[in-house]
């Protein structure tokens, strides 16, 4: 017990006194929050942009229709020819035409309207304008027929449904959202913790073999330990930098946020007429749904999932490193690594949230190498006790049996040097 301490702890020395652990320790908080504040900036920007669009109307229908507005300023070019009109907003740089042509009927106008632009015109600006013309059209169509427009607009519903449960507790329209983002941030948190740490126990490995130094220290420990201790060592080292990460990221995002005005999730021009127009029980709701989350058990169940898939995994990159001499014939390797995880991540994001209680979802959750990323995302959707625990249960008995086996080829793989072993190779070690 006192060698794993001893190599625990000079493990945990020898990461977080490295240079590039120091470096990227606290440089990757500052690159994360200035993506964000460099994103928001820009989408500010764009927000800000007000596109210029000149409208050819032959009819005369839509002249007082397009009236300027905090995106799009409307110029009427109708009074010159085609031709001019065409050349004058090449010339001013506008960012198209409207050509609105004169048709019989309003049939036939609706799919002979044109748009002219040397650029590809932006989606939103499109609809815009396909819905003011449609809206003309509709109306028109309605006076033809000698429908009253004010007792049709007047007859329109607006639907609203409350989502409530048999308990009589109301929820919001977004609680789905909510749960997809908390269980999808867990997730995917987890499978890139695995894959860096678990990355760098095996490039320890690597680095100790080859330099012959694992040599003089299995003289003095047993294989196993020298492997726990490493992925021990590694575990604490990583929880560090994360917890750095997460302080330092907190409080610049929060100075960003504050100093320059930026908001790293602006909202959207939608959300905010809604806001302006008095739409609080929906955001109180919101925030109901996310205090009824099971956080304390979302929370629990990401340190023992997370400390579960750590162990899983770093055990199988430790023996990868130890049966290979270099990093690079470690990537023949990477595959049952990597596919588990990803399949993980796309189960997770097709399926559970799609149907969190499903076969496929409850399956996978339940399956040892998906499920510390499957069921974190499930927990948010309310999972029973009874499936958490088997879950967990089935995650400890394979992460024994996976350092027993990562063990086996651990102790045979770090004294052997010159060959690329193969599967089959790895396979005979293990009845060594």
């Amino acid at each position: 017990m006192s060698n794993l301490k001893l190599i625990i702890k000079r493990e945990f020395i020898a990461r977080v006194r490295n240079r590039t652990f120091i470096v990227m320790t606290f440089l990757s908080p500052l690159i994360f929050v200035g993506m964000i504040s460099l994103i928001a900036w820009l989408t500010t920007l764009n927000n800000d942009e007000i596109h210029k669009v000149a409208f050819f109307d032959e009819t005369g229908l839509f002249t007082f229709d397009f009236k300027d507005s905090d995106e799009i300023d409307y110029i009427d070019y109708s009074r010159l020819p085609l031709n001019d009109a065409k050349d004058s907003v090449v010339i001013k740089q506008l960012d198209g035409l409207l050509y609105i042509p004169k048709k019989n009927t309003n049939k036939e106008l609706a799919t002979s309207i044109q748009f002219y632009a040397d650029e590809s015109p932006n989606i939103s600006i499109l609809n815009k304008i396909e819905k003011i013309i449609g809206n003309k059209l509709t109306n028109q169509n309605f006076t033809e027929k000698g429908l009253d427009l004010s007792m049709i607009e007047k007859a329109k519903a607006k639907v609203n449904i409350q989502i409530e449960n048999f308990s009589g507790e109301k929820t919001s329209k977004m609680s789905s959202y909510v749960k997809m983002v908390f269980g999808g941030a867990a997730g995917y948190f987890l499978m890139m913790f695995i894959i860096i740490y678990g990355n760098m126990v095996m490039r320890s490995v690597i680095e100790e073999k080859s330099n012959r130094i694992i040599e003089i220290i299995i003289s003095s420990v047993k294989p196993i330990q020298l492997m726990m201790g490493k992925i021990l060592g590694t575990s604490f080292a990583g929880i560090l930098q994360f917890l750095v990460w997460v302080i330092l990221g907190g409080v610049l995002l929060t100075i960003a946020t504050s100093v320059f005005g930026i908001d790293p999730q602006p909202v959207g021009m939608d959300e905010s007429l809604a806001l302006q127009e008095g739409n609080h029980e929906e955001i109180q709701l919101l925030l109901q749904d996310i205090l009824k989350l099971p956080l304390g058990t979302l929370i629990f169940s990401f340190f023992i999932y997370f400390i579960g898939g750590y162990f899983l995994y770093s055990s199988i990159y430790a023996a990868i490193g130890a049966a290979v001499d270099s990093e690079t014939d470690s990537q023949q390797f990477m595959l049952p690594i990597i596919l588990p995880l990803m399949l993980g991540i796309y189960v997770g994001f097709f399926s559970v949230i799609e149907n969190p209680h499903g076969t496929v979802s409850t399956v996978f959750s339940m399956i040892p190498l998906t499920s510390p990323i499957v069921m974190l995302m499930r927990i948010p959707f309310g999972v029973p006790w009874w499936e958490v625990l088997i879950s967990i249960f089935l995650l400890i008995g394979s992460i024994i049996f996976i350092i027993w086996l990562a063990g086996k080829i651990y102790r045979v793989g770090i004294l052997m040097y010159g060959k690329k072993p193969s599967y089959k190779e790895l396979f005979k070690w293990i009845k060594y």
